[in-house]
């Protein structure tokens, strides 16, 4: 695990710091990140509950700038920091996700192009995420920009990355898929492959525009290809709790689909922005943050749904944007 201090990678801190219970918190901002960033890297690591099978989960929204891919990669290095083993599959041809996590995608790299219009198997494109255990991705390269077109043609054009995902024999609790901001095939292949569809909602003006047409089409795909399919979670982004709006927001989200929101929601932060420049996660560039332990909340919620087991808001990580206490500020 790399220096919670933001910035590019350094070499680790060694086995001295402590991941028992921290002392009283430093009054100075820099302990007080420091001291946060040993109790989320420590809470991580005690595991959670883990899926009776794997749970294959698109993350979805047409509209664009809501936190999509950042959710995918932040919600996948946390499910990995708490044990689990997850899979990234970047089906943006932007390879945003790839970008995040420091996976190499240049055009010669095997990658989910191959998987998807050349039939390679699924394994021989998967590579292992610097600093996350049991994380893993298949990245998206430029050659995926014109597979649309491409899988017009072929056989199964709707099911074969479901096929890829079936034939894949390595051990997973999760696989999170990254879909591009459109309907196309590619999206249409996501909504087969998978049972769960999360969706990021930004907490800002419109932030519903465009999820009409999202949700009629995971209708057509259950009635006519997936039957298993349906929209699991609803995670808010981009929450400012500064800001009257942000809670009108959340709260005409919370009352329009009910239960399949997570109660635990994601800042508005700097730091979210900033981990992808230098090929990270936000929990690897700065655990302390409220985005890191956000999102860690987030992971645990999402797990212990995912076992029958309610969630309890009151054992949140201290800093986590959670329904008792959404008012942090931007960090």
């Amino acid at each position: 695990m790399t220096d919670p201090v933001p910035g590019p990678r350094t070499e680790s801190m060694g086995e001295d710091v402590s991941r028992e219970t921290p002392p009283p918190m430093d009054d100075t901002p820099i302990g007080r990140a420091a001291q946060l960033a040993v109790e989320a890297l420590g809470r991580a690591g005690e595991g959670l509950p883990r899926p009776e099978q794997t749970r294959v989960m698109v993350v979805a929204n047409q509209k664009g700038g809501v936190g999509k891919t950042t959710t995918t990669v932040n919600l996948a290095a946390s499910l990995a920091l708490h044990g689990a083993r997850v899979l990234v599959i970047d089906l943006d041809p932007q390879g945003n996700a790839s970008t995040a996590l420091g996976i190499d995608h240049h055009a010669e790299v095997p990658s989910i192009y191959d998987v998807l219009v050349e039939s390679k198997p699924l394994a021989e494109v998967v590579q292992p995420v610097p600093d996350v255990e049991g994380l893993f991705c298949a990245p998206a390269t430029i050659d995926l920009a014109g597979a649309e077109i491409e899988l017009v043609s072929l056989v199964a054009r709707e099911s074969r990355l479901q096929r890829a995902i079936q034939a894949y024999e390595q051990p997973l609790d999760y696989i999170l898929i990254d879909c591009p901001p459109s309907l196309g095939l590619l999206t249409v292949n996501a909504l087969v492959a998978g049972e769960e569809v999360l969706i990021p909602i930004q907490c800002e003006y419109y932030a519903l525009e465009g999820l009409g047409q999202l949700l009629r089409n995971v209708d057509l795909v259950r009635g006519h290809l997936n039957p298993t399919l349906h929209v699991s979670t609803i995670l808010l982004t981009m929450y400012d709790g500064r800001t009257r709006l942000a809670s009108q927001v959340a709260d005409e989200v919370r009352s329009h689909f009910g239960e399949e929101v997570l109660r635990t929601s994601i800042p508005r932060s700097v730091r979210i922005s900033e981990a992808p420049s230098y090929g990270q996660t936000v929990l690897t560039y700065d655990p302390g943050s409220s985005g890191a332990l956000s999102y860690l909340e987030a992971a645990r919620e999402i797990a212990l749904r995912g076992v029958g087991v309610s969630y309890d808001a009151t054992h949140a990580h201290i800093g986590a944007q959670s329904d008792p206490s959404m008012v942090e500020g931007i960090q």
